[in-house]
C-alpha cells in the first residue's frame, strides 16, 4: 500500500489532467458523433453489422455490467499511468490515442451503425430482477434505450486496448500493473459483447483501430524532440 501511494504522489499535474480531459473528450466525441450523423442525415443509412454465426455464441451475462461500467475508471486511470513514463512515450501515448478517437468520431458520423434491443430481446431481459440487471438497465437507458448506435468501432475496446499499450514494456511501470491492464483489456473487450452492447466486429475494429495508430505513432515518433 506504501508503495501505490508513493507511485500516485509522482504523478505530475499534467497528468490528472490528461487523465480527466481525455475522458470527458472520449464522451464528448461519442454524443457529437450520433448528434452530427442525425444533422447530417447520415443516421438514415445506419446499419446493424451483426454476424449471427458469431455474435450469437456470446449469451447475454449480466454480471459483466460491472466490468463494463468499470472500465470509465479504467480509462481515466491511464493517461494518468502513462504519465509516470518517459515524455517520449506519453506524448507517442496521447498522439495515437487523439488519433484513434478521431477514426471513430470519423466512422460515428459517417458510417453509422446500430443495433435494436428490443429485437435482440434485450429490454425484457434487463427488465429482470437483481442488481446485475437493473445495471445492465441503467446502461442500456443511457445509451439510447431500445436502440444503440455508434456501436462500431467500440470505443471501450479501442480506449482499453491503448491504456494497455501505453505502458506495455515500459520500465517505470510495475511488471504487475502492466498484467493487470491486460487482464482488464480482455475482461472489458469481454464486457461489451457479454453485456450485448456491441458486436464481435465492433470490438475487432476498435481493437485494430488502436493496433493500427500505436503502430504509426511509433513509426512517426512524434515524442522523440522529448526524448
Amino acid at each position: 500500500m506504501n508503495y501505490l501511494w508513493s507511485r500516485i504522489r509522482e504523478v505530475p499535474r499534467w497528468g490528472w489532467a490528461f487523465g480527466i480531459v481525455y475522458f470527458a473528450l472520449q464522451y464528448g466525441m461519442y454524443r457529437l458523433g450520433e448528434l452530427l450523423s442525425r444533422v447530417l442525415g447520415t443516421v438514415s443509412y445506419a446499419f446493424p453489422c451483426k454476424i449471427p454465426v458469431l455474435d450469437d455464441l456470446f449469451p447475454l451475462v449480466p454480471a459483466f455490467a460491472v466490468i463494463y461500467l468499470y472500465s470509465y475508471f479504467f480509462w481515466i486511470c491511464g493517461p494518468i499511468a502513462v504519465s509516470l513514463t518517459k515524455k517520449r512515450n506519453f506524448v507517442n501515448y496521447i498522439c495515437g490515442l487523439s488519433l484513434s478517437y478521431l477514426i471513430g468520431f470519423l466512422f460515428f458520423v459517417f458510417l453509422p451503425t446500430y443495433m435494436d434491443r428490443t429485437a435482440e430481446g434485450l429490454m425484457e431481459a434487463a427488465k429482470q430482477p437483481g442488481i446485475f440487471n437493473a445495471m445492465l438497465a441503467t446502461i442500456y437507458a443511457a445509451d439510447g434505450s431500445e436502440y444503440a448506435f455508434n456501436l462500431f468501432p467500440s470505443y471501450h475496446c479501442l480506449i482499453s486496448l491503448y491504456c494497455y499499450l501505453g505502458v506495455r514494456g515500459q520500465e517505470e511501470i510495475s511488471r504487475g500493473f502492466q498484467i493487470y491492464s491486460l487482464v482488464m483489456v480482455v475482461l472489458i473487450c469481454l464486457s461489451t459483447v457479454l453485456t450485448k452492447q456491441h458486436y464481435v466486429i465492433d470490438m475487432v475494429g476498435g481493437l485494430g483501430i488502436a493496433f493500427f495508430c500505436y503502430n504509426l505513432m511509433g513509426r512517426l515518433d512524434p515524442g522523440k524532440r522529448w526524448e
